[in-house]
């Protein structure tokens, strides 16, 4: 079965996030750099050594997250503005996702407390330390 998963790309701080991500999601972090993963006939320079060519982080419930850094033989391109990491899911999941916003707020921007919206569901926004925007919904069935 296909899947859908964000990849975030990020300057040089794909390594601190993913951490950040594990202790706020759980779950199983791989992580390889550009010095430990060579590319045939590509040297790496000593500056990027410790660059995360590919991060994935596989949580509890099937989340997958996956993030690397920019080398400096490439353009870094900022976050998206119209991109957003959406944490969803049903009444039994509420606990989980509340315990997510709040630590994911940690050092970040607020936007859109997590709290009961007109539709009924629980909703809210932040974007986080790192710059990357998040949206949390529970369905209120």
């Amino acid at each position: 079965m296909a899947k859908l998963n964000p990849y975030l790309s990020f300057k040089s701080e794909a390594k601190a996030a993913l951490d950040f991500y594990q202790s706020v999601l759980g779950g199983e972090l791989d992580v390889s750099t550009f010095g430990g993963t060579p590319m045939e006939g590509m040297p790496t320079p000593d500056e990027d050594k410790d660059l995360v060519m590919h991060g994935q982080l596989d949580t509890p419930g099937g989340l997958t997250i996956m993030a690397s850094d920019t080398p400096s033989f490439m353009e870094y391109v900022a976050p998206s503005a119209g991109v957003t990491v959406a944490l969803t899911g049903g009444p039994e999941d509420h606990d989980y996702i509340k315990d997510a916003y709040e630590k994911l707020s940690d050092g970040g921007t607020p936007g859109q407390p997590f709290e009961l919206a007109p539709w009924g569901d629980y909703y809210g926004q932040l974007t986080d330390r790192f710059g990357i925007s998040w949206m949390f919904d529970v369905a209120s069935r």
